[in-house]
């Protein structure tokens, strides 16, 4: 099966739970307000419906159009725009007839549905899987930063340990630059001296500039340690062994990958003395040949994670959760993700920090499934989708359950109702609003496929 395909059946899988759940939040206290739901629909319907069935005064189908779903409640002004039953006397199991505390809860259940669903999805995860993490105070010689452009635009270097983002610990290597490109300061100790390093306020728009190089900007430094000689070797001959730790070359220190590349790049073509430390700790220096690609033809050490963190320059944790430790993991993760979004979306309302351009509709969010099926990445995935959802859905623009919610609050603190005009109005404004974003976040996907 195409990685293009897995990851489209992912997308649409994530998105239907979402979608279904969500109008499930509506739908269920509507019902228990005894207010009368006409459709509930996955995707919308526009003209005709791939599936319809009704039952009792409702009905069900899957719509043709995959931009969403929705329930169509009696006596509400919606995305239908059906208002010649609001011309009608109201009835008391309409909408409108219900106390406003009572539409306040409606209005509020799809976002509720998905902040908690995303939290139920990480209690999951926690629980089934733990969280396995390389401690940032546990690398012995600092981060490797492979794109200098990149960290020299950060200020950042290889050997850098990263302390903090805006004064909160980083506690997690593979959260570093997440925390970085939400940030304003981070803490640097560098050399044995800890100083206060700016966040340039456009490093979103470098790292979507140099997409490419962005994702692996920081990570850990890779120990020198040889598993064994490459067959088409110059160096077939010389005495390395299985587990030897290179700790010099010609002089210079050279106990990490990062350091041997630099120095080898000096000796195209020559012979260097290497310095190795033996498994008994005995240390032997040994005469090799660099070839004219600045290799020495050894195979590494180290073929995962746990392999590299035994050799000494960081560790690997794993935390295990019982089941009840597992509830307050996922609320903070939740909380969290939903806090770094926020986060991110100030960021995308500052010109400055040019983040709008990072704006992505369905094939961006289709791009961070994975290419083959891994169920905890596509519960991850899903829980972050639906903190997206639960975000953008309350946000006050007509037509989206914030806005709806914006006017409810209104009335409760005003006393006096908007009249159905103005909320249709209003919610043929906030339409053509969706709509231009719509095309804006998918335009911006057209683009960076075409052109970056």
């Amino acid at each position: 099966m195409s990685p293009i395909l897995v990851k489209t059946l992912q997308f649409f899988l994530s998105l239907s739970i979402l979608i279904v759940l969500h109008e499930l939040g509506h739908f269920i206290p509507a019902k228990l307000f005894k207010t009368r739901v006409e459709k509930f629909y996955l995707f919308f319907d526009v003209k005709f419906s791939l599936f319809k069935k009704k039952i009792g005064e409702t009905e069900y189908g899957i719509g043709w159009l995959p931009l969403g779903g929705y329930v169509k409640i009696s006596g509400m002004i919606d995305e239908s725009m059906d208002t010649e039953a609001m011309k009608e006397e109201p009835k008391e199991w309409e909408f409108r007839s219900k106390p406003a505390w009572q539409r306040l809860i409606i209005m509020l259940g799809g976002v509720t549905v998905n902040f908690v669903l995303a939290v139920i999805i990480f209690i999951g995860l926690v629980f089934a899987y733990g969280e396995e993490f390389i401690p940032a105070d546990s690398l012995k010689d600092g981060i490797l930063v492979n794109d200098k452009t990149l960290g020299d635009k950060l200020g950042i270097q290889t050997g850098d340990n990263i302390l903090a983002v805006d004064g909160n610990p980083i506690e997690s290597l593979q959260y570093t630059l997440p925390e970085i490109v939400y940030g304003e300061t981070m803490t640097i100790k560098r050399d044995g001296k800890t100083f206060d390093q700016p966040i340039p306020v456009d490093f979103i728009e470098t790292l979507s500039d140099n997409r490419d190089n962005a994702k692996n900007l920081i990570s850990f430094r890779r120990p020198f340690v040889v598993a064994e000689v490459s067959e088409d070797s110059p160096n077939m001959g010389v005495d390395f062994k299985k587990n030897d730790k290179v700790l010099s070359i010609n002089g210079k220190t050279a106990t990490y990958l990062d350091q041997a590349a630099a120095i080898l790049e000096d000796y195209k073509g020559q012979q260097v003395n290497i310095a190795v430390q033996r498994e008994s700790g005995a240390v032997d220096t040994l005469l090799a040949d660099v070839s004219a690609e600045a290799k020495l033809g050894v195979a590494l050490a180290g073929n995962s994670i746990a392999e590299l963190a035994s050799m000494g320059s960081f560790e690997v944790e794993t935390k295990r959760y019982t089941l009840l430790e597992s509830i307050p993991a996922g609320w903070n993760k939740g909380v969290k993700t939903l806090t770094d979004y926020i986060k991110g979306m100030k960021k995308i309302f500052n010109p400055d920090t040019g983040a709008y351009k990072e704006v992505g509709g369905f094939a961006a969010i289709g791009g961070m499934f994975p290419k083959t099926w891994d169920w905890p990445v596509f519960w991850g995935t899903t829980a972050f989708i639906s903190i997206i959802l639960a975000f953008m859905n309350i946000l006050p623009i007509p037509a989206l359950d914030g806005g709806h919610v914006m006017f409810l609050l209104y009335e409760m603190v005003s006393g006096r109702k908007p009249s159905d005009k103005f909320l249709e109005y209003a919610q043929m404004t906030g339409f053509f609003i969706l709509i231009a974003l719509l095309l804006y976040a998918n335009g911006n996907d057209l683009y960076k496929y075409l052109f970056k």
